[in-house]
């Protein structure tokens, strides 16, 4: 049984992604192991088909919690077993060049954005001329991996001569329970600089709704200042982690979806998103940018009202219609419903596999 490890820098109980991939690869019949951090307010781990690691670290964030966390994660690599080390993303990428170096072992890079291009790091010169040289380092050394879209895949294939396989976060398909959908609109996700919360906030003076906000990040803190800013405690709920088996039945009553990224970078215009696919899973309508990778799904498949701008009279203007106008509602919610059985798991899930076969 051909062992993988993969490795990334949180607590693994909210990792949806994360747990797919492993859980896939494990009843493929690949011994698992995912490591991840433990921090101080982590919950203990959820039991899963595949093993998990937690390594706690004394520093929280910041410079010296990579340091830290990287070498650990390093010497980890270096007393344990694998055929395979899977860095997602750049900020485990160097323990696990250099363990498989010294172990003779196949390594892999999964790329599910491009790190350097994040509106929290574009901002900060030095920060992103650090982990671009990581970058520069480190991807031409990782000659097999994948990544979540073309655009991406073909953005390492001209800087760095890397051919990455394209492997979609898309959902696993579930029934659909009859739920009346509530009158909440629902942000789930990371809350991060580049996710419009500096528009959507003041936006949600003018909806005729409230916000459900699914999610901690490192825009949180802000974010609870633009709530108390607006005077919009009663409107805005900020309901921290959720664990995913939650996630699914809060996100099957919600009455709208919200996939807003700021056009900071490229990291945010050329994204694709877990959360576009989840509420198309969970058959319901999402407010979302339009930006050509969501696009290019869209048109085939029309379960998003898509808008140019996400300020914040854009953003309020077109929630409103989504609510009051039931004909685009209806044809929004029906068009999710079709998607679902084109956009899931259990299809994309065939190309991880023969990606993990082939090697």
């Amino acid at each position: 049984m051909k062992r993988i490890i993969f490795t990334v820098t949180n607590d693994l109980n909210y990792d949806q992604r994360m747990q797919r991939i492993a859980g896939s690869l494990s009843a493929q019949g690949y011994s698992i192991l995912l490591v991840g951090r433990k921090k101080a307010t982590s919950t203990v781990l959820r039991t899963q088909a595949f093993q998990q690691k937690r390594l706690f670290c004394f520093f929280e964030k910041g410079f010296l919690f990579y340091a830290e966390y990287n070498i650990r994660l390093f010497l980890f690599l270096l007393i344990t077993k694998a055929d395979i080390v899977c860095a997602i993303d750049l900020d485990t990428i160097l323990p696990c060049y250099y363990s498989s170096l010294l172990k003779n072992q196949k390594r892999v890079y999964d790329a599910h954005e491009i790190f350097t291009e994040q509106a929290e790091i574009i901002h900060r010169p030095w920060v992103q001329k650090f982990w671009l040289r990581i970058e520069a380092f480190a991807v031409p050394r990782f000659r097999m991996g994948y990544t979540v879209n073309q655009f991406i895949a073909d953005y390492f294939k001209e800087k760095y001569g890397v051919t990455y396989a394209v492997i979609r976060n898309l959902p696993v398909l579930y029934p659909l329970e009859n739920y009346a959908a509530e009158s909440y609109i629902l942000y789930q996700g990371a809350v991060n600089q580049g996710r419009c919360f500096e528009t959507l906030i003041p936006a949600m003076q003018f909806v005729n709704a409230p916000l459900w906000i699914c999610g901690e990040g490192s825009f949180f803190e802000q974010t609870k200042q633009l709530i108390q800013q607006y005077k919009l405690e009663d409107k805005v709920l900020l309901k921290g982690m959720v664990a995913p088996d939650q996630l699914v039945h809060i996100t099957q009553k919600a009455a709208i979806g919200l996939t807003l990224f700021s056009l900071e970078g490229l990291n945010q215009y050329q994204s694709l998103g877990n959360r576009f696919f989840d509420y198309m899973m969970a058959g319901i309508p999402q407010l979302c940018v339009n930006y050509p990778e969501y696009q290019k799904i869209n048109a085939s498949h029309g379960f998003a009202h898509m808008m140019d701008e996400p300020d914040s009279i854009s953003i309020a203007r077109e929630l409103n219609k989504m609510l009051s106008d039931r004909v685009l509602y209806q044809e929004l919610q029906q068009n999710a419903i079709k998607a679902r059985s084109v956009l899931n798991w259990e299809k994309e899930e065939l190309k991880l596999r023969a990606f993990y076969n082939q090697l």
